[in-house]
């Protein structure tokens, strides 16, 4: 996880959790301000085999509450999905972000949780 510079920039966090079924992303406290970000959390997973049924689900939570969570058929090669929401964040609260990916009859690729600021 890696911060933005802090010189008035906004702030930007991400993770990449490669193939790993889970990723976790927390986002420290602002003791003084009130946040808002936009979260985008992706997945992508490869069939592995083309006459057999697949599917694969990504379920995103945001601070220990589920915030989405779909499943669908894995269609041949690659296959993904991608949720955005943005989270106002209260002076002194961190920022906690799960995602994690199930699949069947597919072998999971890539996870990425992605934080950035928004500055009015």
């Amino acid at each position: 996880m890696q911060p933005a510079a802090r010189c008035g920039a906004p702030e930007r966090w991400t993770i990449d959790a490669g193939d790993a079924a889970l990723a976790s992303l927390q986002v420290p406290p602002d003791a003084v301000r009130e946040r808002r970000f936009e979260i985008s959390c992706s997945m992508t997973v490869q069939r592995i085999n083309e006459a057999a049924v697949a599917w694969h689900r990504l379920t995103v939570l945001a601070d220990g509450l589920q915030q989405w969570q779909r499943r669908v058929d894995t269609h041949a090669g690659v296959d993904g999905l991608d949720y955005r929401f943005e989270r106002m964040v209260a002076p002194g609260q961190a920022l906690r972000i799960n995602a994690e990916v199930t699949c069947s009859g597919a072998v999971k690729r890539s996870l990425q949780i992605e934080v950035d600021e928004v500055l009015d």
